[in-house]
């Protein structure tokens, strides 16, 4: 199925090419086909849903999509350029940044180390180059920054270590990382998964911004309530194959429900 222009969401209606669009997407595991000539398209400064049932190959979609599988068959274009990542440290490269739904944060840590994790700042001079002493002002300056950016407010010290924070609080602190690296796409699978009304809330808030400061954001969600309260397109996966590409506006949960699980088509 090809979305046409008129059903894009108005965000996107100025940008004719996706930031991120994948085209024949083709992935098995022996006899099990994972996916089998998925389409998809990402366009800036939106939030595209990504839902299916069990088995339906959203899973498999990400990881291809990141880095963390490699397709058997397709092509992956990022801004119009083709790319072909092997690992996701080759996606990240490119901008791309996921926040999966193990988080990967370290409790031990604090806020500011996990924002750099992986990436840490090394002093200036000798100090860095010879003696590798972290930056850890600068590290904390940057983190209070990028965390008032995108208006986090639960979060002002951050020298706490992860592991005194909330659930929601700690989803928060791996999405501001996605969002202070991910300079092209951010990549949410099952954000409030293990998250209250409040908390997901907070979450769901998070992603409007992200949204609103022109960062394109996938969101792999099973709460149908949250991926139509946030994301302006919907991709639904079934049996391996991207069923329909619809909108809020012009479907109701159900019918994506029915969709999903092929009691009706789009």
């Amino acid at each position: 199925m090809t979305l046409s222009e008129d059903t894009r969401p108005a965000s996107t209606l100025p940008y004719t090419q996706p930031v991120l669009k994948a085209t024949g997407l083709v992935k098995t595991y022996g006899r099990v086909v994972g996916l089998d000539g998925v389409d998809l398209e990402l366009y800036q400064g939106e939030v595209l849903a990504v839902i299916g049932d069990n088995g339906a190959g959203k899973s498999t979609l990400i990881k291809c999509l990141t880095g963390a599988e490699i397709p058997d068959e397709g092509q992956l274009h990022l801004q119009g350029s083709p790319v072909h990542f092997k690992r996701p440290q080759d996606a990240k490269l490119y901008g791309i940044e996921t926040v999966y739904q193990g988080l990967a944060v370290s409790p031990a840590l604090d806020i500011a180390s996990n924002l750099y994790l992986g990436r840490e700042l090394r002093k200036p001079g000798i100090l860095g180059s010879v003696f590798r002493m972290m930056d850890t002002k600068t590290m904390r300056s940057n983190s209070k920054q990028e965390l008032d950016r995108l208006g986090i407010s639960t979060l002002q010290d951050v020298t706490v270590a992860i592991e005194n924070l909330s659930g929601g609080q700690r989803q928060a602190v791996a999405v501001a990382r996605a969002a202070a690296f991910g300079s092209k796409v951010v990549v949410l699978d099952e954000p409030t998964a293990a998250l209250g009304v409040r908390e997901s809330n907070q979450v769901l808030e998070l992603i409007r911004r992200l949204r609103d400061q022109g960062i394109p954001v996938i969101l792999v969600s099973h709460n149908m309530p949250h991926v139509f309260d946030v994301a302006d397109r919907i991709h639904i996966q079934r049996l391996g194959k991207r069923a329909a590409v619809i909108t809020p506006q012009s479907h109701t949960m159900t019918e994506a429900v029915a969709i999903m699980t092929g009691a009706a088509t789009a």
